[in-house]
């Protein structure tokens, strides 16, 4: 693996005098990539879709669906026990049953709120989309390069990385990691 210096841009000519600018400061064209990143969330990582195996803020709806269910089902079979009278021996299975189910919906929906610490915790930085020129970079002098050329020609959100970059393709990005930007204005930007 080496260092990994990358740049995002808007139109596809930018992408093209990138490359002509960095393959003219000295570095050979087949370590320096090019393609487009998609929107995060829309990478494809898992079969059904998506970068990630649940939702933010989703991980704590088991619990809470047992405690819904729990006080539902009472609240339910209370109710439908207190029916009896009207509705037969089933009114307080059938209310426990309904109660459970209203429950369930509820203490998972309630788990679900994002509160200002969960928040924070998601807080990360994302690549957004565009055209990104990656360049192989074999020390900092060359690292230092790099960026001047990204910045001289436009480039946007501009990361360090570890990667290979073999033929021109960058054969280990990860597009759902978190990156690691240069610029400070771009590494303070929130998670959408």
């Amino acid at each position: 693996m080496t260092r990994i210096i990358a740049g995002r841009f808007e139109q596809q000519s930018q992408v093209q005098h990138a490359i002509n600018e960095i393959v003219q400061a000295g570095f050979p064209e087949d370590q320096v990539s090019s393609f487009y990143l998609t929107p995060a969330g829309e990478h494809g990582t898992y079969v059904l879709g998506g970068d990630h195996d649940k939702s933010t803020g989703a991980e704590n709806t088991a619990p809470g669906r047992t405690v819904g269910m729990a006080s539902g089902g009472a609240i339910g079979a209370a109710v439908g026990a207190a029916t009896t009278p009207l509705t037969g021996p089933l009114g307080a299975i059938t209310g426990a049953f309904v109660g459970a189910h209203i429950g369930s919906v509820a203490g998972s929906l309630s788990s679900m709120k994002d509160d200002g610490e969960a928040a924070a915790r998601h807080m990360v930085p994302v690549r957004h989309a565009g055209m990104m020129v990656a360049v192989s970079v074999p020390d900092s002098d060359a690292e230092g390069r790099v960026i001047d050329a990204l910045r001289a020609v436009g480039a946007t959100d501009i990361e360090c990385s570890e990667g290979t970059i073999v033929n021109g393709d960058w054969a280990d990005f990860d597009p759902a990691s978190p990156p690691h930007f240069i610029d400070d204005q771009t590494s303070q930007r929130p998670q959408h």
